[in-house]
């Protein structure tokens, strides 16, 4: 069992931490801390948010459309969290 549990809580760690730099990222874009004219900073942004649109897209279908204020991202990181801390030790008998 800790052969599946490591390797899962590993995958959502990584995820949980790609969110938050997403969610930062986003806020230093907005404040106009950082520039998308800048290659590095667009690479990055585009990167990231092709990793998580997947993740994204489900939880914005699901949430009601709140055009400037977007929730998915806030949905997706209280999700992994729970999955991370709550749900995997239970179904491994950890907890």
């Amino acid at each position: 069992m800790l052969a599946i549990y490591g390797p899962l809580q590993l995958i959502l760690s990584i995820v949980y931490f790609v969110m938050i730099v997403h969610i930062i990222m986003s806020w230093l874009i907005n404040f106009q801390v950082l520039n998308l004219r800048q290659p590095l900073v667009a690479q990055i942004w585009e990167g990231l948010n092709r990793l998580l649109e997947p993740i994204y897209q489900p939880i914005r279908n699901i949430l009601p459309d709140t055009r400037p204020l977007d929730l998915a991202p806030l949905v997706a990181l209280i999700i992994v969290i729970s999955l991370r801390a709550y749900v995997l030790p239970v179904i491994f008998g950890f907890a």
